[in-house]
């Protein structure tokens, strides 16, 4: 992997820097590869579900679900050389799409899916941020707007499954929203250092501590910013390259 580090977090949002790595990497698996939680998806995901991948890399992760039984699957990332790439050397698994496409605009009918599922897809989108309890604007934008368009394309029912390390009392900030209209969950999996999975449930409401979570961040947006909380201290990438990946 370290030949593949951008001197700087931010290329990590650069659909160039990403086209230029896929044209020399063959994969490389974000926490883990999909034994590691296995059994953590088996309870959220069945094997007749359709199912989104979102921002699909060239983890082996969609095709490893394929090969266990999950075999309607469409994968969706921005660099184009990773789609065609993956397109190619997997045009034996009928059924599983690849499609070239921006998170923040599926082009999909509402309630299009059963399951969405990200790994480390929205990590990479906050790879800037210092303060975890505080996004910038930009980012927080920007999360609204994949997350809305997630809920949208689920089916009433529907989970989004979201793997990442980012422990709970962080990104169920980002989550607790009434408006995306579901509940959340979390399961904790890894050795050493924990990597936790996401489900949220369409349909289902907020619980009270998650409803009341929203208010708070809420409030804070509205109020000044106040201590200056560092989460990462420059910019470098030894928050992904000292965990096991």
């Amino acid at each position: 992997m370290m030949e593949h580090l951008p001197n700087s977090n931010s290329k990590y949002k650069d659909v160039e820097y990403w086209d230029d790595r896929y044209k020399t990497e063959h994969s490389f698996e974000w926490f883990g590869d999909l034994s590691k939680f296995h059994h953590l998806l088996q309870d959220s995901v069945n094997k007749e579900d359709s199912i989104l991948v979102l921002g699909c890399g060239n983890s082996a992760m969609s095709v490893d679900l394929y090969e266990a039984g999950f075999t309607r699957i469409t994968n969706i990332d921005y660099s184009a050389i990773c789609i065609d790439t993956m397109a190619g050397r997997h045009s034996n698994c009928a059924g599983m799409s690849w499609l070239c496409m921006d998170a923040r605009r599926l082009e999909f009918g509402d309630g299009a899916f059963d399951v969405v599922l990200e790994k480390g897809t929205l990590d990479a989108m906050l790879v800037e941020e210092k303060d975890p309890w505080r996004v910038s604007e930009e980012t927080a934008r920007l999360m609204h707007e994949v997350l809305t368009e997630v809920s949208r394309v689920l089916k009433p029912g529907g989970r989004f499954v979201s793997v990442t390390f980012a422990q709970p009392h962080f990104r169920k900030r980002l989550y607790a929203r009434r408006q995306y209209g579901w509940s959340i969950r979390h399961h904790t999996y890894g050795h050493g250092f924990h990597y936790f999975l996401y489900v949220l449930t369409k349909g289902e409401e907020l619980s009270e501590e998650d409803s009341a979570l929203e208010q708070r961040v809420l409030l804070e947006a509205e109020a000044p910013p106040t201590a200056d909380v560092t989460f990462q201290e420059e910019e470098s990438e030894d928050f992904l390259t000292n965990i096991n990946l």
